[in-house]
């Protein structure tokens, strides 16, 4: 191998170094020689192609320069004609000479010698090697025939006279302005549309024949009728339009040969152009075209950026955002990189849209594409992830650099992004408002464990509808759903109230109570002028000042409210109320009942969440009247305020002492010491003190620190929440953390278990049989699908499937698509449903936002779709507090002084309470509770044919069985009667089928031999069982067999209950005069617990906390 340090040569002596210390002073005898760039840029020729040619704005003179000479050229023609006093004769000397006076031919010839240089330097210096090339091009031919003539001229006198066409310069005026309008887009740096040149060049070749046809025709006739130039014009838009009145034609044949000609060239340039003028429009429509300057300035409008449009989104954001009145004169730009969809197009060409809707195709990466949008004048810009994308996180990269790319070309344009994982939040971080999909999913599947149908509540609260849904129907809960549907949070001013100004220095309990029970709207949030959080239920400690914002839910908001007093409503109609039926009371009992003031005051204990039921009065107060409630004080009262200890659980007093320090033992109350992402909201929550081994973690397999193997074993005191997902991703943080929550009690912990994988072996090992809710997580592997609505296939097989398996257990699924919601426990004969298809199929002709929430599935809380909350993007552009009181309701955010959402149960012992109103009050002037809302469950009612239906087949099944014992029978009947309803098959049955069957099976039996017959009527009676049995009873044989196999303990299988004969639905902010009814469940706002503790409190508590929190940080874990 070559040494390379032997090759490399040693420095000259005079590098030493005091000559890098003081520099090389003997360079000014090196052999150094000064070498320059670009010489070839410094020849004349070059010069010149960089003044004519390569410059933007030097060409752009010239090119204005030479089209203005061909004006004039054509201008000094006309002059000429009109000057020229026509000679009498019909010679044909005429034709080859005119009179042309001096000083008229000499600015001509001084038009003809600048244009002919022009036209000669452009030539040298666009010459490339073939000079025949430069010759032969069109407009040099008319060059030399407009200037030649009229330079020969100077040399030879007797030519001054000579006709030469000059008005075929006009040809040349057009060529010019072709390269002219190139130049201009190069010189400024902004391209105009191509329709726009297109229609340029059509409009212009359109003038050049019709003046090239005037003057060819005026000329030819100085020999025939002596046309003037009006005249020929008459004649040639006459000719041309193909209308042909004949008054003027042409009398020389060569006029008629021109004419000729002329037509002729006319039908093959001007399809020519209009070809070309009809593909830039159909390409325009695909592309969309520009968004008008003059319009953006003028006009308000906001874009909206997405990967690929579909109708439902498209019509998600133009149905809520244009439900907004203040919104009606925006117009709505669409940008999109793919071409418009064929429903995308019919929709869009609906007036409604037409006018409002501008769709334009290109990429938000682009400053051109942004520009067309003019993103620098938009109000906004809405930035939708695609959820169907098979990788998630690459829909939110490019979401990522949408966003980055918006907020580089225009810095002051408010950015709405929606992002899907929580992980990428941080890098727009910048934007106005941002919706990420999983913390709220994760979030709102959570509290529907805790709080049923919040995701229900959510959905309806977010979006627009005028509480119209349902009102046509003939059943009672669905007007009442409908109705109460239509409430939506409202924002105002406390001094500009008319509801809350009268209580300005009360408490917030207090204005919210009496503000529910005067005008029926619920207040449950204020913002203080110097503090930007918003708070929900503050408590009766907060007291209301003028300058407070006040957050409200009601039908409608104020401005758009008129006020009666109460003689008024009298004189109208008294019976005016939005829910009738059983819930409504007499006028008087409302008023009893509401204005009541308490003698014997209630007991106003802080009461458990475990424990939901509401004080009784004595037995000595019932003799006397009925049961009071206190009133709820103008300024609380510290005396009457009970405060929940956050240290000390409320649950904690019920337990024994050995519970109580076990329970001390194993959890701590504590800020999670890991993040699984940046910008993840900390939450104070229960903690394990000491970190749990990885392999103490799966439930499945026995480790050296356990020897349990299925959730049986571990004896969990609470039933689980069973999470069936693809992957363990971070948004699952957000689902464990509001479950853990330091305002939960410690008795109600559930345990969670993660399922990755849901066969039934794995499922029956987890506990399912005895678990409380399961939630399912909509499957990513399959949101890639070839039809969109696809994407929900695998989940809502699996759900059912679970359904068909486990009727009893809770579950609780997301989906893509909305409209899959109705495949949700489906029931392919069940009429009631059929009926509820047919009236979201009405309120989607009257143009609901809201036509799948009768959907029994949806209204219960049992399934919603995340892309319902698109609209929480949209509506934050009018109310841009959503998001931030929707994130405090979930848990999302945890605001100090802020309230949270939970919920209690209305038992028997609380119905002495009777009305929703006298609830208002208990809550206000006890706990400092806020209810918002009632989530109800009623038993389902068979329709007439249905329960026709199941008589006809108990008769059927009746006379098959007399030959059996009377024992059998009732025990059959009854077995029956608690199946009828279970499942859809026994409804399909063939009664008539199973009654030969049995016939011929009781045939059989009968000729068997006598010394046999035990046997044979042994096995007879396993046949028809087995026969006998539904598929109810397979499916539960199925399972008990499969838990025996894995010697799992059957007794927690309950075979029978189900929910299919109940239906439940949610009532936000009813009226007050609603009777409150056995098992409803109330949604409260509670307090903050911190809120209440004492100055001194606070330090003791982190004290605690520091000194069981610090030591091991390290260690715990939620």
């Amino acid at each position: 191998m070559v040494d390379l340090e032997s090759e490399v040569p040693p420095l000259p002596p005079r590098y030493r170094f005091r000559d890098l210390l003081l520099g090389d002073q003997g360079w000014q005898n090196d052999d150094r020689v000064q070498v320059e760039f670009y010489m070839n840029e410094n020849t004349f020729k070059e010069r010149l192609k960089l003044f004519f040619i390569k410059n933007q704005r030097s060409s752009l003179r010239i090119r204005l320069f030479n089209f203005s000479l061909k004006l004039l050229s054509c201008l000094l023609y006309i002059i000429r004609v009109l000057l020229e006093n026509p000679s009498q004769g019909n010679e044909w000397s005429h034709i080859f000479w005119v009179n042309r006076s001096l000083p008229l031919w000499g600015l001509q010839v001084s038009v003809a010698l600048i244009s002919l240089f022009e036209t000669i330097l452009l030539g040298y210096l666009s010459y490339k090697g073939n000079i025949w090339e430069q010759i032969l091009r069109i407009p040099f031919i008319l060059e030399i025939i407009n200037a030649v003539p009229f330079i020969i001229s100077i040399f030879w006198p007797s030519l001054r006279n000579l006709f030469v066409p000059v008005f075929l310069n006009c040809w040349l005026a057009k060529h010019a302005l072709e390269n002219m309008i190139n130049d201009l887009h190069r010189a400024i740096q902004r391209t105009q549309s191509a329709m726009f040149n297109q229609v340029l060049i059509l409009i212009s070749t359109l003038l050049c024949l019709i003046f090239t046809c005037i003057c060819g025709i005026q000329h030819l006739e100085r020999i025939g009728k002596k046309l003037n130039l009006f005249d020929s014009l008459y004649f040639c838009i006459v000719t041309f339009s193909t209308v042909g009145f004949g008054d003027v034609t042409p009398e020389t044949w060569s006029s008629k040969l021109f004419v000729v000609a002329m037509i002729c060239v006319a039908l093959v340039v001007l399809p020519i152009q209009f070809e070309q003028l009809a593909y830039l429009w159909m390409e325009r429509q695909k592309s969309g075209g520009n968004y008008s300057r003059h319009r953006a300035q003028t006009e308000k409008h906001v874009v909206l950026c997405v990967s690929s449009l579909k109708i439902d989104l498209l019509m998600d954001f133009l149905n809520e955002f244009y439900a907004h009145p203040r919104l009606q004169d925006y117009y709505v730009v669409i940008l999109c990189p793919t071409e418009m969809d064929v429903q995308v197009r019919r929709v869009l060409q609906i007036p409604m849209w037409s006018q409002r809707v501008i769709y334009l195709q290109g990429s938000a990466l682009k400053d051109q594409d942004l520009l067309r949008a003019k993103m620098d004048d938009a109000e906004a810009c809405f930035i939708l992830s695609s959820r169907c994308e098979v990788d998630r996180t690459s829909s939110d990269h490019q979401t990522i650099l949408r966003a980055w790319a918006v907020k580089d070309f225009a810095p002051n344009c408010p950015l709405y992004v929606q992002i899907l994982k929580p992980e990428n939040k941080f890098h727009i971080k910048f934007a106005d408002h941002v919706v990420c999909e999983e913390e709220f999913k994760y979030a709102m599947l959570a509290l529907n464990c805790i709080c049923p149908a919040t995701s229900t509540l959510i959905t309806l609260l977010v979006h627009t509808s005028r509480g119209q849904e349902g009102q046509q129907s003939p059943e009672q809960w669905q007007k009442m759903y409908g109705r109460c549907s239509g409430n939506e949070v409202y924002h105002i001013v406390l001094e500009e109230s008319t509801f809350f100004a009268e209580y300005e220095g009360k408490s917030f309990t207090y204005a919210s109570f009496h503000a529910h029970k005067k005008f029926g709207v619920c207040l449950i949030g204020v913002r203080r002028e110097d503090n930007k959080n918003i708070l929900l239920n503050p408590g009766p400690r907060c007291i209301m000042n003028a300058t407070d914002i006040c957050f409200y839910i009601n039908i409608t908001k104020e401005e758009n409210s008129a006020f009666k007093n109460q003689d008024q409503q009298k004189k109208s109609n008294v019976s005016r109320s939005f829910y009738h039926g059983p819930s409504r009371l007499p006028v008087h009992s409302i008023i009893a009942s509401m204005g009541t003031v308490a003698i014997d005051l209630q007991d106003t204990s802080c009461r458990s969440t475990s424990g939901p039921t509401l004080s009784l009065p004595t037995e000595g107060s019932k003799e006397i009247r009925r049961p009071s409630i206190a009133p709820v004080l103008e300024v609380a009262d510290t005396s009457s305020i009970q405060t929940c200890d956050l240290l000390s659980d409320q649950s904690e007093d019920e337990t024994t002492p050995d519970e109580e320090i076990s329970s001390n033992l194993e959890y701590a109350k504590g800020y999670p010491p890991y993040s699984p992402y940046i910008g993840s909201s900390p939450t104070f929550c229960h903690l394990l003190h000491e970190k749990v081994p990885f392999c103490c973690l799966r439930l499945d397999k026995s480790c050296q620190h356990n020897y349990y193997e299925d959730a049986k074993a571990y004896g969990f005191k609470n039933k689980l929440i069973i999470v069936a997902a693809e992957t363990a991703g971070n948004g699952l943080y957000n689902f464990i953390v509001p479950l853990r929550a330091y305002y939960r009690p410690k008795k109600e912990l559930n345990p969670i278990v993660l399922l990755l994988d849901n066969p039934l072996d794995d499922l029956l090992r987890c506990g399912v049989t005895f678990a409380a809710n399961m939630v399912v997580v909509d499957k990513e592997s399959t949101m890639s699908a070839e039809e969109d609505y696809m994407a929900d296939a695998k989940t809502i097989v699996n759900v059912q499937t679970l359904f068909r398996l486990f009727s009893s257990l809770s579950i609780i699924t997301e989906l893509t698509h909305p409209a899959n919601m109705r495949f949700m426990q489906f029931r392919a004969k069940d009429c009631y449903s059929l009926a509820l298809s047919k009236l979201e199929k009405k309120e989607r002709e009257k143009g609901s936002n809201l036509a799948f929430m009768f959907r029994l599935p949806f209204a219960a809380g049992r399934v919603f779709s995340i892309s319902m909350l698109d609209t929480l993007l949209y509506q934050s552009f009018v109310k841009d507090y959503m998001i931030s009181i929707t994130r405090l309701l979930l848990g999302l955010d945890t605001t100090p002084g802020s309230g949270f959402l939970c919920s209690m149960k209305i038992t028997e012992d609380d119905l002495w309470i009777r009305t929703y109103a006298r609830l208002y009050q208990k809550l206000c002037s006890s706990t400092g509770d806020v209810p918002i809302g009632i989530y109800r469950t009623e038993s389902q009612k068979l329709t007439t044919s249905e329960s026709r239906e199941i008589a006809s087949q108990s008769q059927i099944s009746i006379s098959v069985e007399e030959w059996e014992d009377t024992k059998d029978c009732k025990e059959q009947g009854h077995h029956r009667s608690n199946h009828r309803n279970s499942t859809s098959s026994d409804q399909s049955d063939h009664p008539l089928l199973r009654r030969k069957s049995m016939q011929w099976a009781r045939r059989l039996s009968r000729k068997g031999p006598k010394h046999s017959g035990k046997t044979a009527e042994k096995i007879t009676q396993q046949r028809l069982n087995l026969y006998r049995r539904s598929e109810r009873q397979e499916l539960a044989e199925l399972v008990n067999n499969r838990m025996k196999h894995l010697g799992l303990s059957t007794a927690g299988y309950d075979e029978m209950n189900d929910h299919q004969s109940t239906l439940s639905y949610i009532l936000i902010n009813p009226s007050p005069d609603t009777r409150l009814e056995l098992n409803d469940v109330v949604y409260l706002i509670r307090p903050d617990p911190l809120a209440y503790l004492p100055n001194s409190e606070p330090s003791r508590k982190n004290s605690i906390c520091n000194t069981t929190g610090q030591d091991s940080r390290e260690e715990t874990q939620l």
